[in-house]
């Protein structure tokens, strides 16, 4: 999958225009349904040997770590990429937060405090199931913050990426890109199926009225933040299948861009066999 230059394909280029991408689209890969899972599965113990490998490095001071930050409409799929593409991974190797609307605590503080708490240690993969972006995304198409105080908030967010990325960490950031009438036909499933209507929430109809107005907020937030070390990718999710298996390409991609190796041991292998003989 990588070497079909997945990234450049689905990376956010300048001037992009979400009303043009093909959200049932599968950008990279010729295969089907069937021939996806396949090399979603295949890929799965590299991802979790490639983890472990960062977790023992970090044992011996490497600070690295990964930042997978999930960003879409409801329905999009967040949870089946967590699911099906970190899942794989031993939970110990795994940081996720789920960022729902700030506690009162979180309110009395910049939008970045909740952040800061939430990220991954060193040898760690943290995924955002939504993000400091919803202080520019929601707050943007609802109002709950004034625009000025929006416009405020890119720079800041660009100042922080560049300071995770300097202290070692990995940033994949996400789109998971839906189209309006596939959300509609999972909201539907939802209804018609007792076992998901946990997952049914009347507000989920009330934000569709917004669609246009969240189209054009998360427009404006990738130009405004997509960056050579951090940058955006707009991923095609009307095809779960294929959304996951671009997801698992991008995080594959940045553990083996680590060039990891397993740390030297600090003390003689062949003497400490001897010793382990004898006992």
């Amino acid at each position: 999958m990588a070497d079909l230059h997945i990234k450049s394909l689905l990376r956010a280029g300048p001037g992009i225009d979400l009303s043009k991408i093909d959200t049932s689209a599968t950008p990279g890969f010729e295969g089907d349904k069937d021939a996806g899972a396949e090399l979603l599965a295949a890929g799965a113990d590299e991802v979790a040997g490639l983890q472990e490998q960062l977790f023992a490095a970090s044992r011996f001071g490497d600070t690295r770590s990964v930042l997978l930050v999930l960003q879409a409409m409801d329905t999009a799929g967040k949870g089946g990429i967590v699911r099906h593409v970190v899942g794989s991974v031993d939970p110990q190797g795994v940081s996720i937060a789920a960022f729902k609307r700030p506690t009162p605590e979180e309110e009395a503080h910049d939008f970045l405090w909740r952040i800061r708490k939430r990220l991954p240690a060193p040898g760690l993969i943290g995924v955002f199931d939504r993000s400091h972006y919803e202080a520019v995304l929601i707050h943007r198409v609802r109002g709950l913050s004034t625009l000025e105080e929006v416009e405020g908030r890119y720079p800041v967010i660009l100042d922080f990426e560049k300071e995770l990325v300097a202290a070692g960490t990995n940033v994949i950031k996400v789109m998971l890109h839906i189209s309006r009438d596939e959300q509609k036909a999972r909201l539907a499933e939802r209804l018609e199926r007792p076992d998901k209507h946990w997952k049914y929430s009347p507000g989920d109809v009330d934000e569709r009225a917004y669609w246009d107005a969240y189209m054009d907020a998360y427009r404006v937030a990738i130009e405004r933040t997509s960056t050579d070390d951090a940058p955006w990718y707009v991923v095609p999710a009307d095809r779960k299948w294929y959304a996951r298996l671009a997801v698992h390409t991008l995080l594959l991609d940045a553990l083996r861009s680590f060039d990891l190796e397993w740390p030297k041991a600090e003390f003689d292998v062949e003497v400490e066999k001897k010793r382990l003989a004898a006992t």
